[in-house]
């Protein structure tokens, strides 16, 4: 069963296609098989509509938006879906959050990472486990880490540390083994992919996509991902968004979708 990879949103835009596409720092991915079709991620506003229209891609009969976290980079398009459109994703995914600096001890608050959303206007499923959306396409719910790297802080009454804990990946389970659809990769692809391959009991990667959070890794970071890959030995590496330049170039044999591309998975 043949998966089609449409990306409506990415960081750059792909050579050859039309330019009046938007590109915008985010990411939204329309992923289908023959009898499913999910969005994952709207990016930060209406950009995903505007590019999908001048791409001929009809968004009116999706069986599910997955969002994979809360920051506004990813789910800021959310007012721009029909009302009762079905979301999943983490209950946590309405944090208030910002990106923030240590001084004299205390977190100091930078940047706001994400938006006020009303959800109300859908059909919401929130959860923290993994949730079966059709026969092969699932949501992992929340990714344990043993170590989770802080990212800000959450705002609020009581301020905490952000450690995204409230991202999640899309899996599509093909006849190839796992393929792995991820937002940022906050939680860490090594984590990740030892999640996915925990709940649905598949330790083949048929293809892993989506941001992998390596454009300003530590090389140590970066070289335990090249090791972990060439071991697991995916099909398809496709890094996009926060992977970044510096990532990509350690990637074996990586491809790095962008805004306008289709793929098509066997």
């Amino acid at each position: 069963m043949a998966l089609t990879l449409r990306v409506l949103l990415e960081n750059r835009l792909a050579a050859g296609v039309d330019p009046s596409l938007r590109v915008k720092a985010g990411l939204s991915l329309l992923i289908q098989d023959e009898t499913d079709s999910v969005l994952f991620d709207t990016g930060p506003d209406d950009s995903f509509l505007h590019n999908a229209e001048l791409m001929g891609v009809d968004l009116s009969g999706l069986t599910a938006t997955v969002l994979s976290h809360g920051h506004y980079d990813h789910c800021g398009g959310v007012p721009w879906l029909p009302d009762n459109s079905r979301i999943i994703c983490h209950p946590q995914i309405a944090n208030e959050r910002y990106s923030a600096v240590k001084l004299l001890g205390k977190a100091r608050k930078i940047k706001k990472l994400s938006l006020d959303i009303d959800y109300s206007r859908h059909c919401m499923e929130y959860s923290h486990e993994p949730l079966h959306i059709s026969e092969r396409f699932m949501w992992s719910g929340e990714i344990a880490v043993a170590e989770p790297k802080a990212y800000g802080v959450i705002g609020g009454k009581t301020e905490a540390v952000d450690y995204v804990i409230d991202e999640g990946v899309l899996i599509y389970k093909s006849d190839r083994g796992l393929v792995i659809i991820t937002g940022c990769g906050h939680r860490g692809i090594i984590n990740i992919v030892r999640h996915c391959q925990k709940i649905t009991g598949v330790n083949k990667i048929h293809a892993l996509i989506g941001g992998f959070h390596l454009r300003c890794a530590s090389p140590r970071l970066i070289w335990q991902v090249r090791h972990f890959l060439n071991q697991q030995k995916p099909d398809k590496i496709m890094g996009c968004h926060c992977t970044g330049a510096w990532g990509q170039l350690w990637l074996p044999e990586g491809v790095a979708p962008a805004t306008g591309q289709t793929f098509v998975l066997g």
